[in-house]
């Protein structure tokens, strides 16, 4: 169901969120985010309240806020979006986070391919050191706060929040051992949390309106609002904003899709679904709604799809475990032979589904566990192979020998 919080037309005043927060205690901040059960909009979903709980209980004499708006995902624009139009609606949801957790600094890791949103978010940045809703001594009180910008090195595996911290300090983008966790030592080794761009934008109307109000914007027990970025093969790309819990079919109506025969959900490492299972919902708990939706008509060749995005993870593998560097170029092999023919039956294809399966269970990141989504869904849902070549011919079935 359609459902606009941060894309109404009617935005609250800026900094009077912010100024209730600082009429609340700073842990009360972070049992409401909490309590309204605002799952990070980034797409790995872990609860922010959970966050800002542990980062403010952690002891150290410095701590940082993170925006992580390295936005690379392939078919995700949310977020920029976001920023051109509420940048200090950001910069207010980071200000209200530094004072639940007993930060003064702030950082926004902007996607390398967006330097020209660096002088909107300055001049956000600029009327709310004007307003007095950044700076020193925020509304007469003891708390301060202000944001920095810093670009991203253009590497997909830094959205992956320790390889952000990791490109943050200078060093390549590779995701560090866990624990310790960045609530812990995070940002220089201080406790840092790290949100993203729509869930500090999403944080200023929860402060103003209460978490039961945004537990009550979801369907189904989801909580909130989502948006979603939708492209491909639609009538009307763009960015639309439903009730979590919506069902993708109810997406695809907004944006105009016909003729449907696939949709990927979550960007290349999401899931993609075929087009008789539009009843899926958008939800945390079945189709983890990251924020990309690429629809994909019938005259789309869906092993050339995938073929696309295995030589996307191949080159955007940090290379650091072996079962994400290595696992990656073998499923891309699997899928030229594959449209080679040289692949009969399903058969066949077993010791690479479990290959899929051991980059879940093994890989040190979210997208080695994730990369080989892709090939399941798309290999297991749209290649008419037979199961077995024995049925095809009886002598010398291909799978044996390989």
């Amino acid at each position: 169901m359609k459902r606009e919080v941060l894309l109404s037309p009617d935005q609250p005043e800026l900094g009077s969120a912010l100024r209730r927060a600082m009429e609340m205690e700073p842990a009360d901040i972070a049992f409401e985010v909490r309590e309204a059960k605002l799952l990070g909009r980034g797409g790995a979903g872990f609860p922010a309240g959970v966050k800002w709980v542990l980062a403010g209980g952690a002891s150290g004499a410095k701590k940082y806020v993170i925006c992580n708006a390295d936005e690379g995902e392939p078919g995700t624009f949310k977020d920029r979006v976001l920023i051109e139009r509420y940048a200090d609606r950001l910069l207010e949801g980071m200000a209200i986070a530094g004072y639940a957790i007993g930060s003064d600094e702030g950082i926004i890791y902007l996607r390398a391919e967006y330097p020209y949103l660096v002088p909107v978010i300055e001049e956000a940045r600029s009327r709310m050191l004007s307003g007095g809703l950044l700076g020193k001594n925020l509304f007469g009180g003891r708390f301060s706060f202000d944001v920095e910008v810093r670009m991203g090195s253009g590497a997909y595996v830094c959205g992956e929040e320790t390889a952000l911290l990791e490109s943050l300090e200078g060093r390549r983008g590779e995701p560090r051992n866990k624990p310790p966790y960045p609530v812990n030592s995070g940002y220089r080794g201080c406790p840092t949390i790290i949100n993203n761009v729509e869930t500090f934008i999403t944080v200023p109307h929860i402060i103003l309106n209460g978490a039961e109000w945004f537990r009550g914007l979801g369907e189904d027990g989801d909580a909130g609002t989502k948006l979603f970025s939708i492209s491909g093969d639609v009538e009307r790309p763009g960015v639309y904003e439903l009730a979590m819990g919506s069902t993708i079919g109810e997406l695809l109506d907004l944006a105009g899709a016909v003729d449907i025969q696939a949709v990927q959900v979550g960007g290349a490492s999401g899931r993609t679904i075929r087009g008789d299972q539009l009843d899926r919902k958008l939800s945390f708990r079945d189709l983890p709604p990251g924020g990309s939706v690429i629809v994909f008509n019938g005259s789309r060749n869906m092993l050339e799809v995938l073929r696309n995005f295995s030589d996307f993870f191949v080159h955007e593998s940090c290379g650091q475990c072996t079962p994400c560097r290595e696992g990656n170029r073998q499923l891309r092999l699997a899928v030229g032979k594959i449209l080679e023919g040289e692949f009969c039956c399903r058969r066949c294809l077993d010791s690479f589904f479990e290959l899929a399966s051991v980059m879940k269970d093994t890989s040190k990141c979210g997208f080695g566990q994730t990369s080989a989504n892709c090939f399941v869904d798309i290999v297991g849902g749209f290649l008419d192979l037979p199961e077995d070549c024995s049925r095809v011919h009886e002598q010398n079935p291909c799978h044996e020998g390989r």
